[in-house]
């Protein structure tokens, strides 16, 4: 099992739909696996690509997520963009070899918040529970 790609879209910082492909990385049929660094200066959110995927699976702690409080992990907008209504994060597995227990080879995990403080919380495109994401 490795993490395939990280979709977030309205979290923090993240205004504008942002895709992070870690799959040319781990390449299970040459058996070659990579390691991933997240790097930049001070500011570009590294951090908050910490926190999305903090989030994603289940932390319920704002202050966890340098927070305080829900509406916070929406961007708030800038000079040059209108703050967001909702923000959604996605992590996808490959469960290829079943480590996770579902019977897909590939796992999508979403979050998703909106200002109204409503949360939707799905396994591959399914609704389910928070506590359904923290169980796996």
């Amino acid at each position: 099992m490795f993490l395939k790609k990280l979709e977030i879209n309205g979290f923090k910082s993240f205004a504008a739909k942002t895709v992070l492909d870690f799959s040319s990385f781990n390449n299970q049929d040459s058996g070659v696996s990579g390691i991933t660094a997240i790097v930049g200066p001070n500011g570009s959110g590294k951090s908050n690509i910490a926190d999305a995927m903090r989030w994603v699976i289940g932390e319920q702690s704002m202050k966890n997520l340098r927070s305080k409080k829900s509406e916070d992990i929406i961007f708030a907008g800038s000079g040059k963009k209108s703050k967001l209504g909702s923000a959604q994060v996605s992590l996808y597995f490959d469960n290829s070899e079943r480590r996770l227990p579902l019977e897909f080879a590939e796992v999508s995990i979403t979050r998703k918040i909106f200002r109204s403080g409503e949360s939707e919380y799905l396994i591959n495109g399914s609704r389910v529970r928070l506590q359904d994401i923290v169980d796996i």
